[in-house]
């Protein structure tokens, strides 16, 4: 892999995981649409640690405070303030998700990477996207959100193992179908995210690195993915407190409709 492809590719990751819109189905379609070798799960999760950083980074206060909930929650061995419940709902949230990445690992290496089923999927979940979005009420901030919230938003999770759905639309679309409001499911779509792709991370990275002819081309990707990422959530966060996830379900179904054009042009 090239410096400029590992640069192209974080960018990639970094934009695209945090908004609703895929960033397994963009990482798994760049190479084949520029027809570049393709660079494998292990790389892609790689890239995961600059998203990881600039999650942890951009949400350093309310870390902060649900750090400091989990060692209060362990003396008392009781959910109290809304940090301590939003410590029980994130790991309720994080399990199936989890069990399933377990599951479904080979899957998710090999045939969940067709760029039909990829296609199949962005649109899909665009117009789930843009329908929860557009018809249910949006009145419940986090504060609100009780056990069986967590483990719905943790089961929509699990669907982003199949690259085109996306683990920040499922889980940012299951937050509005359960009347979240969008900046809530968005923030907790996003606060989620960094325990699942922590664990991804510790169980994939040595491989990148073991795979990885040099590290340069990761560092430059992983540098890039924490630099993009960063944006990509303060965009999202103004965005969605004015107007709705409409645009990025146009998105989903534009890209899902070239991916068949140029299937059908390429004769595949």
């Amino acid at each position: 892999m090239t410096i400029l492809q590992a640069l192209i590719l974080g960018i990639v990751q970094g934009f695209t995981e945090l908004l609703p819109i895929s960033s397994s189905a963009h990482l798994a379609l760049t190479p084949w649409l520029f027809g570049w070798p393709d660079h494998g799960l292990a790389f892609d999760v790689a890239l995961h640690l600059g998203t990881l950083i600039a999650i942890v980074a951009y949400f350093q206060e309310e870390w902060r405070r649900l750090l400091w909930a989990a060692v209060s929650l362990a003396r008392k061995r009781r959910a109290e303030t809304h940090e301590e419940k939003r410590v029980v709902f994130l790991v309720i949230a994080t399990l199936p998700a989890a069990i399933a990445g377990l599951l479904l690992e080979n899957a998710a290496e090999t045939i969940f990477r067709s760029p039909a089923l990829i296609a199949t999927n962005l649109m899909i979940m665009g117009v789930l996207l843009w329908a929860i979005d557009r018809f249910v009420s949006r009145e419940r901030g986090m504060e609100s959100m009780g056990w069986k919230d967590a483990m719905a938003i943790g089961l929509a999770q699990c669907l982003a193992l199949v690259p085109g759905v996306s683990r920040s639309g499922s889980t940012i679309t299951a937050g509005r179908a359960l009347k979240l409001t969008r900046e809530s499911a968005a923030v907790f779509s996003f606060l989620l995210s960094m325990p699942i792709t922590l664990a991804a991370i510790v169980l994939k990275l040595p491989d990148a690195v073991r795979e990885a002819e040099s590290l340069a081309p990761m560092v430059v990707g992983v540098a890039a993915a924490a630099v993009s990422a960063w944006v990509a959530i303060a965009v999202l966060l103004k965005y969605v407190a004015r107007r709705s996830y409409g645009v990025f379900a146009v998105y989903r179904l534009l890209f899902g409709a070239l991916i068949f054009y140029l299937i059908y042009a390429r004769g595949l």
